[in-house]
């Protein structure tokens, strides 16, 4: 059965009924090994658990019991759980607090969102309007320009001209002798727009510059180098200029091997027609040696000539170059005063005939003249001077034979006695100097002679000239009238006379004007090269490069900030002081030096002022001639169409008529690291009639504070960064500055608008002079010999401090760039008397004194941190400033005057003790 069934099982069951069967089979075999498998999980693993579960607290380590007894730690952990649990629940309701407020500041987001849009729609149409605005302003623009171009001539620059370079075409003059500038000048080669460029040779690329001084070399190198005319370009240059002396003599090429070498110059064009020979001499002893050479077309500047080889308005008599490389020390100089000195005039010399010049050498100058031998009064000359030193009337020196070897000397040519130094003591001690010129009347100027006046003019000894024949340096261009005696020497024996009869004044004059001749076109190298430049420049009539102005770097800054209104700076009771500007700032017209002639007799007013002013240099590369030294900008020269809307009562108020009745002026202020002193002192500015910009001169080295917030005063604050700290900067011409009015003010200055409007006015009427509120004056110290500075109250003054004052634009320009740089370089070793120091300047050019407005008594802001001017050494410092100046000035320019300008609408309350003085209205 068994084989059977197992039969049946291979068989899959099949067969004889036998596969029920063994599915039951195998039924019943599961089960019992399910139930099997159930007893012993249900039974025994409980009994294994429980086990494990008694038997786990016996372990050693009791950190590893859990189910057994515990101690207090453990149950202190377990409070510790409970604290746990209690700051969770508080954090959670600090969370729905937290979560309730950003909801909160959610809403309120969406609420400024809202109002932002509200804000940009508001904003574009702003923006539509302005730009409506900007079209109705372009096109009133546009219609002015139609206007003005319907009522203007059109003029356009003409088209410059360029010459050939081999250019032989040009007419040939009869005689080199007959060389005028219409006949040997090429004026295609210098248009008026041409900015007259200059080309100068390199004298070490030809032979002869090896025979050139060393120092007369070096100097003119330097000079050129900071010309402003001067160009690399040749192909463009209007003059070309090439330097052939001093020569030193050992070395010296002859006179036909340095004419070889000048017709080889590369641009001298086979006569040399645009250039101009320069032969510096810095010795008496100078030889002409041009006189031999062919020099063609070209023009000659040196210090001796022969009327055959000199041709008037074509050559030049230039000065000697005594200081060829150092500038001249002002202290060394004598003081212009006292007037009179020990002697009243003195003679030095010796004529010696028998020397001989290069002159003679190839030409002989007797042969020119055959037989017209000029009439010698050198004898009746030395008799009579003679004569007036044995009266003794009068202490005089003259000396007609040297104690030790003369100075070289062409023929009948008085030759020079002693060292420079021994000369210039005598000198220092005569109140006029004796210039005895050539006995030979050929002889038109010698190196000896223009000597003689340098030194003269040097220390303040008045020259005078015998012999009107002479032609001193730059004679076509210098009224030397002004500042020396040309006397014809057939009138030597009233000369005596002559001199004893001029006035104090007049000598003080002529000593000033003297001294200013030499400071501006003697003294340096510079001088003497700029000023042979502009006497070319002016006979071909271009004119002058403009005058340099001080480039304005500003200093970025944020401004918005609302102007209030000081109750003391607005209470002007029914005065109306003027409109407040609602139009774009306005500049002062500028007339400069222009291509027409009829510009030329504006400012006369100005030529015709007592002392050196009309001769004082436009530009500080480029010295000024008589004939061209015109004010600058607009002024009082002419009465423009609808000018003088003056009148009576509100109508003068209301207007500045006169003829400029449309001006404005700008106001700088110096500052240093005062910036809530500052931000007030801007703020008074609000609303202040005829105000064009505000020029803040940044003083510090550290920058204002990036968060400082300027006020808006309705025009223009331009805050200017310095290179240094120094007072100079409060006058230095800056390019921002378009208006001829300054009005320099302190920044804790406080002055009324009234107050300031009323400056203003009187600034229109007295454009040359300084027009202020604070007066000083200046005082002579018996005890000690010296000048004080006095600020104490008093009817008179000589000074109106540059803290608070009004002037012209022209004298930022003179003090920066003109004015000797002693004065400047002091200022900046005390860091004082800067306004010193333009009053001296003012009073010195126009010799008349300031003019002050009246102010209240307190002038300072009240509360202001403390100013230099309270320190203790101030005074002192004062006191050492104005002796020094005199001194470099050579006399006291400062001048007195009561003089006081009062307004009858002007408010003043005078206190009791203060009423002696006169008011002039």
């Amino acid at each position: 059965e068994l084989m059977t069934g197992y039969t049946m099982l291979r068989n899959g069951g099949v067969g004889n009924g036998g596969q029920p069967w063994v599915l039951r089979w195998s039924s019943r075999i599961r089960l019992t090994w399910l139930s099997f498998t159930l007893f012993i999980i249900l039974v025994f693993f409980p009994l294994i658990a429980h086990y494990y579960l008694t038997t786990i607290d016996d372990a050693d380590d009791a950190g590893k019991r859990i189910f057994g007894p515990r101690t207090g730690n453990e149950l202190c952990e377990v409070k510790h759980v409970q604290d746990l649990c209690r700051i969770r629940e508080s954090v959670s309701e600090e969370l729905l607090q937290l979560e309730a407020k950003r909801q909160e500041l959610n809403s309120e987001i969406a609420k400024l969102n809202l109002k932002i849009e509200a804000c940009k729609k508001s904003i574009e149409n702003a923006k539509q309007d302005l730009l409506q605005l900007k079209n109705v302003i372009s096109q009133t623009e546009h219609s002015y320009k139609e206007l003005m171009a319907q009522n203007q001539p059109k003029l356009s620059l003409p088209i410059r001209l360029l010459p050939d370079k081999d250019d032989v075409t040009f007419p040939l003059p009869k005689s080199n002798r007959n060389c005028r500038l219409h006949n040997c000048f090429d004026y295609s080669r210098c248009p008026l727009t041409s900015g007259f460029p200059v080309y100068v040779y390199n004298s070490d690329d030809y032979p002869f510059g090896s025979s050139l001084d060393p120092l007369i070399k070096q100097a003119f190198e330097a000079t050129v180098r900071t010309n402003v005319y001067v160009t690399e370009n040749a192909n463009i240059a209007c003059v070309y200029i090439i330097l052939v002396g001093e020569m030193q003599e050992p070395v010296m090429p002859k006179p036909t091997e340095l004419e070889q070498q000048l017709h080889s110059l590369p641009y001298w064009r086979t006569d040399g027609h645009n250039h101009l020979i320069i032969n510096l001499s810095r010795k008496s002893e100078t030889q002409n040696f041009i006189y031999n050479i062919s020099t063609g077309r070209a023009m000659i500047a040196q210090s001796t000539f022969y009327d055959v080889q000199y041709r008037p308005g074509f050559d030049i008599v230039i000065s000697p170059l005594v200081h060829a490389m150092s500038e001249p020390n002002f202290l060394e100089i004598p003081p212009q005063v006292p007037v009179k000195r020990k002697y009243l005039f003195s003679f030095q010399g010796e004529k010696i005939e028998s020397l001989r010049s290069s002159l003679q050498e190839v030409r002989s100058f007797e042969e020119e003249i055959e037989g017209n031998a000029p009439a010698d009064y050198d004898d009746r000359i030395i008799t009579t001077l003679k004569a007036v030193q044995d009266s003794k009337l009068d202490f005089v020196l003259v000396e007609f034979t040297c104690k030790n070897q003369p100075k070289a000397s062409l023929p009948t040519e008085w030759a020079l006695c002693g060292e420079r130094d021994d000369r210039l003591e005598l000198l220092k001690l005569s109140t006029f100097a004796l210039i005895i010129t050539p006995g030979d009347t050929h002889l038109v100027i010698s190196a000896g002679c223009a000597m003689r006046l340098f030194e003269a003019l040097e220390v303040g000894a008045i020259p005078v000239v015998l012999g009107e024949q002479a032609q001193l340096p730059y004679n076509d261009v210098i009224r030397w009238n002004e500042a020396a005696l040309i006397i014809p020497k057939p009138r030597i024996t009233e000369v005596h006379f002559l001199l004893r009869s001029i006035s104090d004044n007049d000598l003080l004059a002529m000593r000033r004007q003297g001294r200013f001749l030499w400071e501006t076109y003697f003294s340096t190298s510079d001088n003497v090269f700029s000023t042979v430049l502009a006497i070319i420049r002016t006979r071909i009539q271009i004119p002058a490069a403009p005058i340099r102005e001080e480039t304005a770097v500003e200093i970025p800054h944020r401004s918005g900030k609302a102007a209030g209104t000081d109750p003391n700076m607005a209470d002007n009771g029914d005065l109306d002081l003027g409109p407040v500007e609602t139009e774009p700032p306005y500049a002062s017209p500028k007339y400069l030096r222009n291509f027409t002639l009829t510009a030329m007799d504006i400012y006369r007013n100005w030529n015709s002022a007592p002392g050196p002013f009309h001769l004082f240099p436009y530009t500080p590369f480029d010295p000024v001639l008589p004939s061209e030294a015109k004010f600058l900008g607009s002024g009082t020269g002419f009465r423009p169409i609808g000018g003088g809307a003056g009148g009576s009562g509100k109508e003068f108020q209301a207007a500045l008529g006169g003829n400029v009745p449309r001006e404005q002026f700008t106001v700088v202020m110096l500052t240093y690291e005062r910036e809530e002193v500052l931000m007030n002192s801007l703020e008074r500015l609000n609303g202040l009639p005829y105000l064009n910009k505000v020029v803040v001169v940044w003083n510090s080295p550290k920058l204002p504070s990036e968060d400082l917030l300027w006020p808006d005063i309705g025009v223009p604050i331009m805050v200017v960064r310095t290179e240094k700290n120094s007072l100079n900067n409060r006058f230095l011409p800056w390019d921002e500055i378009e208006t001829e009015a300054i009005l320099s003010i302190d920044d804790d200055a406080h002055l009324r608008h009234d107050e300031i409007m009323f400056g203003f006015r009187v600034w229109r009427e007295a454009r040359d002079r300084i027009v202020g509120f604070p007066g000083r004056y200046h005082a002579w110290d018996i005890p000690h010999q010296s000048w004080l500075y006095n600020s104490n109250y008093s009817c008179e003054l000589s000074m109106v401090l540059t803290g608070a004052a009004f002037f012209h634009k022209y004298y930022a320009y003179l003090y920066s760039y003109v004015m000797p740089q002693a004065i400047r370089d002091m200022v900046d070793e005390y860091i004082n008397c800067e306004d010193i120091a333009m009053n001296f300047l003012v009073s010195h050019l126009t010799r008349k004194p300031p003019i002050k407005v009246p102010s209240r008594w307190t002038f300072r802001c009240p509360g202001c941190p403390q100013a230099l001017s309270h320190d203790d050494s101030h005074f002192h410092e004062r006191h050492k400033c104005i002796n020094f100046f005199v001194k470099v000035y050579g006399y006291m320019p400062l001048l007195y005057t009561q003089f006081r300008v009062d307004s009858v609408l002007f408010k003043t309350r005078l206190p009791h003790d203060k009423t002696k003085c006169f008011k002039f209205i």
